[in-house]
């Protein structure tokens, strides 16, 4: 959970909706979307008492996801997708364009950084990968939209978590070992 907390968000100040199942009936509450990323989102509350572990956000054009709270400090709130990272589609639907390339670039700085420190070069991981190594520049820069499948698989080369590098803080030194997370 707190590596979906390190979440790199994009400020966003949308309006939204928090559900939950009350003791009668579903209870509705509106909110704003301060910022958010692939993996949550933080939400300024119109109501200042506790909500339950499990929510539904939904966005203002419709696109509903389940969450999970992970903090709430009075009407401040903290999320993350209960299904894990959102889909290209769904990310479309949660940010802008602008914010998708912010994204996208920080996804291949990770990318990068955690290559790197493992000692791959470029042409080696496009190698292991299939791919041209203008796909790994490109991507590396945010220039390129990483797929899902190729992110698991980076992920498994490098030996790191796949929320390291969707999700994860910009690192520093060598990245932490682990295994893959569920592609969700």
């Amino acid at each position: 959970m707190d590596e979906l907390r390190a979440a790199t968000r994009q400020p966003t100040a949308r309006t939204g909706l928090i559900e939950f199942d009350g003791t009668r009936n579903t209870v509705s509450i509106p909110c704003t979307i301060s910022d958010v990323s692939g993996t949550g989102a933080r939400l300024k509350l119109n109501w200042s008492l506790s909500v339950p572990k499990e929510v539904t956000l939904i966005f203002g054009d419709g696109l509903r996801k389940a969450c999970r709270v992970a903090w709430q400090k009075r009407r401040l709130i903290g999320v993350a997708f209960a299904d894990g990272v959102a889909s290209l589609d769904e990310q479309s639907l949660m940010m802008t364009e602008e914010e998708q390339v912010l994204h996208r670039k920080q996804i291949g700085a990770q990318v990068r950084s955690v290559r790197e420190a493992r000692g791959y070069t470029e042409v080696q991981i496009a190698n292991l990968l299939g791919v041209s190594r203008e796909f790994v520049s490109l991507a590396e820069n945010g220039e390129m939209t990483i797929a899902l499948h190729e992110l698991t698989r980076i992920a498994d080369l490098l030996l790191v978590d796949l929320d390291r590098l969707v999700a994860g803080p910009a690192l520093s030194g060598s990245p932490a070992v682990g295994s893959r997370a569920s592609a969700g």
